[in-house]
């Protein structure tokens, strides 16, 4: 399938100057992810003259998504983050890690900031259905020991969904 074809929705993140370099960050640390294309505008724009600004379509974990580099007209906030699903503790460690090379900060809850300050949600699979237990008090003991950590401990977790 083409490219354009693959989605009719997609998400589109706008950087400054670094949409290619993230682009080839996120796809060296994903499977099944790559840089599709880049492409520079070759028409003179408010972002700068011809050549200057480029979109980048790339796919993360078979997604397609796209980022155009076109000046500091927006920066992210955490209104916006990436949400990453992991099966256990070494994936969420791997790709916790892999997210802070190079300037990233970490945040609470899971949550971490990428050094192109894209916002990040590293979080264990399982944490949707325990957060969603019919047991409120379970629900409960889970998000009191989610909102102590920063990076998220798989076992502390399900320790305190079963005490």
């Amino acid at each position: 399938m083409a490219l354009g074809e693959r989605s009719k929705i997609f998400t589109h993140l706008w950087y400054a100057k670094e949409a290619e370099e993230a682009a080839r960050f996120y796809a060296s640390i994903f499977p099944d992810s790559r840089v599709d294309r880049v492409t520079p505008l070759l028409s003179d724009s408010p972002s700068g003259p011809p050549g200057s600004v480029k979109v980048v379509d790339f796919t993360l974990f078979g997604q397609r998504f796209q980022a155009i580099s076109a000046g500091p007209h927006h920066e992210f906030n955490d209104a916006i983050s990436m949400v990453v699903r992991c099966d256990d503790q070494a994936e969420l460690d791997r790709y916790w890690t892999a997210l802070l090379e190079g300037g990233g900060k970490e945040q609470a809850c899971g949550w971490l900031i990428d050094r192109f300050g894209l916002r990040w949600q590293i979080v264990p699979a399982i944490l949707d259905e325990m957060m969603r237990d019919k047991d409120l008090a379970r629900s409960k003991r889970v998000s009191d020991a989610l909102l102590k950590m920063a990076k998220l401990d798989i076992a502390a977790l399900e320790k305190a969904y079963r005490s």
